[in-house]
């Protein structure tokens, strides 16, 4: 191989070329919109598509399927899937404040069921995005580019008349950065717009006494109002939305919660853990006040009734939603597009300003176009009057001229050579024509009937009215405020045609304050079964029930309602649940699995010891490992807050295998797997942080592990099952800690 073919590139050159490049292609061509037309590549390419084949709003619908395949094979070589996501999120009213295509059939629901299959649901264009998105691309109005084969023309952006970020928004990721701009009100934003052309050192501040903030197709209030005018000045921050909610009397004296409107966040799945949210508040005795839930919506709306007790206190109640679901909620604002080629975070007068120069570049452009259409317009409708007046001289030349080039010739440049006229006068006046090419070309072409009076009427009538438009059209390119009323009365039709009243309360409102009804304290008894299954229940039907309780559970003992019970696992972690937060009810009443309200992953870790914290706080703890690590923790050291913490340091390759609580033992008895039986006393195991390792408890071969754990006080006689074989556990000889112990054979 030539040696000069290769080519020697530093590796991670090569990585960061190749990286820089594939974020560019996401951040400009996929992820984020352009802030002319606030649309992304995506959007762009099935809008035009569906503009080429002709799918107008007056037209019927055609297959979604037609309208991707037709987009990617043309324009977005991407993948079906984002294609019609694109089209089907440009279909729904509840996602967008203005939609931008006709969906017909099941094009998905605010509860996020999605659409139906591509091969079901049909499309066409909305009437709006005909008029006010794809109206004029046949002026020259926006640059065309190449397709990604070169065998097609599309739009770098389409003509878009009204500032469309704002009003629709936009949410995408790219790589390192991400947009999300709420929707607004059309009116608002076309007020605004105006505003800003009137007077272009208008202030943001100002901007909002016409958009007084954020308009969600889904209603709801937001509820900091005064934090709006920097969010809307820096283009970041945070909105915060309220659902509404309605207070009914129902039968019985009951009282219903009726949530008719929603944040904009809850769209889809969120609306079905809300409901769960709110269940759970009842099931955990959160509140007491819940009789039962309903979700009663429908294509009508949003109707969620929630039935409280009638003795509830609505306020607190309502207070709780807020805080303790996402009936509150916060909306992150990063109005992040693509301007000038390359992303930007914009203020919304940046926003609006970047539309308003776009405007006038396509109204300018627009006019242009006509004003050149309507000249030409102009030459030609001179040259057929002058023709009239001249009608039989025109005539004695095509009678004289033997093929339409020598004709032509002579109503261009006067060649009167080869022509026969009947008189010398009319030689003369032939020579001295001089029409031109265009209107040479025209009077060639005109037919007998022009002739005619009426005919020629309306040729002279025409001409005036193209003589108007062509003074108007250099009258709006010549004054910018010319063209700005051009543009005003375009927005105003719009508004007139489309404006709709605003959804979206805005307001200030205080911070939601829920006051939590103080737990009556009481004894209860926390019960765990050997399946990780958890609960409590009264201590009047433990001790009716002790032998039956103590038989079927593997921890059983006796705790605060408003304590928390720990959870040691063999990974040397401590995981607390508050016991308010497991099910108290009957002996029979089936528990809950411990992994649904901790951070215990019974998948990957095993319970070795519970207690109450209560408990922990008053004694001891001694921990012992399989690779006989031991040592003594103040339970002192548990009292946390948060869920999960490390209950213990652990070498690798060690797990916890005993976990006690350190009360009246005397003894400690070590078991290896290997048959070795160590006694000593508990004394002569130090106290250490929970954060140390420990010290050996027993010398153990290299093959051998520590296999269990037994405790012992002076005077018991306890006795194991070791291999079929009884061992009393204080008659084995007494020894020291770290040394080997006694092998017992069997």
């Amino acid at each position: 191989m030539d040696d000069n073919r290769i080519i020697k590139t530093e590796y991670s050159e090569i990585m960061r070329k190749s990286y820089i490049d594939y974020a560019m292609s996401v951040i400009i061509a996929r992820a984020l919109p352009d802030v002319r037309d606030g649309l992304k590549p995506v959007q762009r390419r099935t809008l035009y598509d569906m503009y080429e084949l002709g799918i107008r709003y007056d037209r019927p619908y055609r297959k979604s399927a037609r309208i991707v395949g037709d987009t990617m094979g043309k324009y977005h070589p991407h993948g079906d899937s984002s294609i019609y996501d694109a089209l089907v999120v440009m279909t729904q009213d509840f996602k967008k404040g203005l939609p931008l295509i006709d969906g017909h059939g099941n094009f998905g629901n605010i509860e996020g069921d999605g659409a139906a299959a591509m091969r079901y649901t049909e499309a066409r264009l909305e009437r709006i995005t005909q008029e006010a998105f794809l109206a004029d691309l046949d002026k020259d109005v926006v640059d065309f580019m190449p397709n990604f084969d070169e065998t097609e023309k599309e739009p770098s952006v389409l003509p878009v008349k009204i500032p469309n970020l704002l009003v629709n928004g936009s949410e995408g990721i790219a790589v390192g950065m991400a947009t999300n701009i709420p929707p607004h009100n059309l009116a608002e934003v076309i007020n605004a717009t105006k505003a800003y052309m009137q007077d272009e050192n208008i202030t943001t501040g100002e901007l909002m006494r016409y958009i007084k903030g954020p308009d969600f197709p889904t209603g709801g209030i937001v509820i900091n109002k005064d934090e709006l005018v920097h969010i809307y000045e820096t283009g970041t921050g945070k909105i915060k939305i309220r659902g509404k909610v309605e207070v009914e009397k129902a039968k019985g004296g009951k009282i219903n919660l009726i949530i008719t409107e929603i944040p904009y966040t809850m769209i889809g799945a969120n609306i079905g853990k809300f409901l769960m949210d709110v269940a759970s508040l009842a099931e955990t005795k959160k509140t007491q006040d819940i009789v039962d839930i309903t979700n009663q919506s429908s294509k009508e709306g949003i109707r969620i009734v929630i039935e409280l007790r009638k003795d509830a206190d609505v306020e607190n109640f309502k207070n709780m939603l807020y805080k303790k679901t996402r009936l509150e909620d916060t909306f992150g604002v990063n109005m992040l597009a693509i301007a000038n080629d390359r992303p930007e975070t914009m203020g919304l007068k940046q926003i609006i300003k970047a539309n308003v120069d776009f405007r006038f570049e396509v109204t300018t452009r627009k006019y242009k176009n006509l004003l050149e259409k309507e000249l030409d317009k102009k030459e030609i409708q001179e040259g057929l009057i002058k023709a009239c007046n001249v009608i039989d001289l025109i005539i004695e030349i095509l009678r004289g001229s033997k093929d339409r080039a020598m004709a032509k010739a002579c109503l261009v440049e006067g060649k009167t050579e080869g022509i026969r006229f009947r008189s010398r006068e009319s030689k003369i006046m032939a020579a001295q024509l001089m029409f031109s090419e265009k209107q040479a070309a025209a009077i060639l072409e005109m037919r007998l009937y022009k002739l005619i009076g009426l005919e020629i009427e309306a040729l002279i009538n025409d001409h005036e009215e193209t003589m108007a438009n062509i003074y108007r059209y250099e009258d709006i390119l010549a004054r910018r405020d010319s063209m700005a009323q051009v543009i005003i009365n375009e927005l105003d039709e719009i508004k007139e045609s489309y404006a709709r009243k605003r959804r979206t309360e805005i307001t200030n409102a205080e911070e939601a304050v829920f006051v939590e009804k103080k737990i009556e304290e009481m004894d209860i008894c926390f019960l765990m079964d050997r399946f990780g299954y958890a609960r409590t229940i009264d201590l009047q039907t433990f001790e009716r029930n002790k032998e039956t309780v103590l038989s079927e559970n593997k921890y059983v003992f006796q705790c605060k309602n408003t304590g928390k019970i720990c959870f040691f696992t063999n990974t040397g972690q401590l995981h607390t649940v508050k016991a308010a937060d497991l099910p108290f009810g009957k002996l029979r009443d089936k528990g809950v699995p411990v992994d649904n309200i901790s951070n215990y992953d019974s998948a990957r870790e095993n319970i070795v010891y519970a207690a109450s914290q209560t408990d922990l706080n008053l004694y001891r703890v001694i921990f012992a490992t399989k690779l006989s690590m031991l040592k003594i923790v103040d339970g002192g050291e548990f009292d946390v807050s948060k869920r999960t913490v490390a209950a213990t340091k652990l070498q690798e390759g060690d797990e916890v295998i005993s976990v006690v609580t350190y009360t009246q033992q005397h003894h400690i008895i070590l078991q290896s797997k290997g048959g070795f039986f160590l006694r000593f006393t508990v004394d002569q195991i130090p106290e250490k942080k929970k954060g140390a390792v420990g010290v050996r408890g027993m010398k153990l071969s290299a093959d051998d592990e520590l296999e269990a754990v037994y405790y012992t006080r002076n005077t018991d006689d306890k006795t194991i099952l070791y291999k079929e074989k009884t061992i009393e556990l204080n008659k084995l000889k007494l020894g020291n800690r770290d040394s080997k112990g006694v092998k017992v054979r069997v």
